[in-house]
């Protein structure tokens, strides 16, 4: 299989080097991120997404904050708390972002270091978030393998494969490793409207690796399972509450709701960063609201009168009474959930 390497450090060790996934899936293009503000900017626009991969992203971006001070003649720990904010807030819902930058800053702080001893510190740090990020993937997609049977017909939203994560991905990680393990399986990919994750990304990812996929707008998934046999949906995860309800991309709720009223698995594949035990319910998860262009002008065309509202929620919230399991590094979490801490 080719599997994409959404992000890395670049070849000369001082920028984040990402695949701009606003551009898929019509161009394969690799950006530098050499600034905060680059970092900030290609959090908030998307251009890197996936809670995982903007969580290795913001911690990489702590780096650069060091660099950046180093140019600009900047107090480096005084810059960097002013970029783990910067960054921090640049997308408000996926708890892997804060958690990832939070943990670089106190390892920061404790190491009382300075000048290039810091830069190591930090470096390390967000390099080992990386790393982790890989080995995560890998065993949530070992568990997960294991709920797919030979012949599978799969159900997924949005895109949770390597273009959201330092490594193979998390619902779609399941899927790479059943194919590994020899399984044949076919896979049904949510447009995800308004951005089109699901055709742009998971399609393209899919099809770059040798698996068979069929797009379908977002309202047709009811339709299909009606009308066919689908053994299970699976998705990602932006935050995962206490109680096992979950925040992912708009859209996932109604596919939870469709699967539990044909009787089909649905499945949330997430690392254990994306366990938020500190909210207690996705009452308590704050829903980010994205710009109206995205809708009333998605890919500027325009789709709506001007002048409209619009309601564009980036998430919505899935209750954790319509989820089967929950896959995580750790393993397979079956309701009543119950999640205490995360690591």
């Amino acid at each position: 299989m080719n599997v994409i390497e959404a992000i890395r450090w670049s070849d000369d060790g001082r920028a984040v080097r990402i695949i701009d996934q606003r551009r898929l899936p019509g161009a394969e293009v690799y950006c530098e991120l050499r600034s905060v503000e680059a970092v900030r900017d290609a959090i908030s626009t998307l251009a890197v997404r996936g809670a995982p991969a903007i969580g290795i992203a913001g911690a990489m971006g702590m780096v650069i904050a060091i660099d950046e001070a180093g140019r600009d003649g900047l107090d480096a720990m005084a810059h960097l708390r002013v970029a783990h904010e910067i960054i921090r807030c640049a997308r408000p819902t996926a708890v892997n972002l804060a958690w990832a930058v939070d943990r670089v800053l106190d390892v920061a702080q404790a190491s009382a270091a300075d000048g290039d001893r810091l830069r190591a510190v930090v470096r390390d740090e967000a390099t080992r978030i990386l790393d982790e990020d890989r080995a995560m993937c890998r065993r949530i997609g070992e568990h997960g393998a294991s709920l797919i049977p030979d012949g599978a017909r799969i159900i997924t939203h949005c895109n949770a494969g390597a273009l959201a994560t330092g490594g193979i991905g998390t619902a779609l990680a399941a899927i790479y490793i059943a194919v590994e393990q020899g399984k044949r399986v076919s896979v049904f990919a949510d447009e995800t409207r308004p951005l089109l994750q699901g055709s742009r990304l998971t399609a393209w990812e899919l099809e770059r690796a040798g698996i068979p996929v069929t797009v379908l707008v977002d309202g047709a998934s009811a339709s299909l399972m009606r009308e066919t046999t689908i053994d299970l949906c699976i998705v990602g995860a932006d935050r995962i509450a206490e109680n096992g309800d979950v925040a992912n991309k708009i859209g996932t709720l109604p596919l939870a709701l469709a699967a539990k009223h044909h009787g089909v698995p649905f499945y949330v594949a997430a690392p254990t960063s994306t366990l938020d035990p500190l909210t207690k319910s996705g009452e308590e998860i704050h829903i980010e609201q994205r710009n109206g262009n995205e809708v009333c002008s998605p890919f500027g065309t325009v789709a709506a009168p001007e002048g409209v509202g619009v309601y564009n929620p980036a998430f919505d919230v899935t209750p954790a009474a319509l989820i089967t399991a929950i896959i995580t590094d750790h393993g397979i979490a079956r309701p009543p959930f119950h999640f205490t801490h995360a690591t």
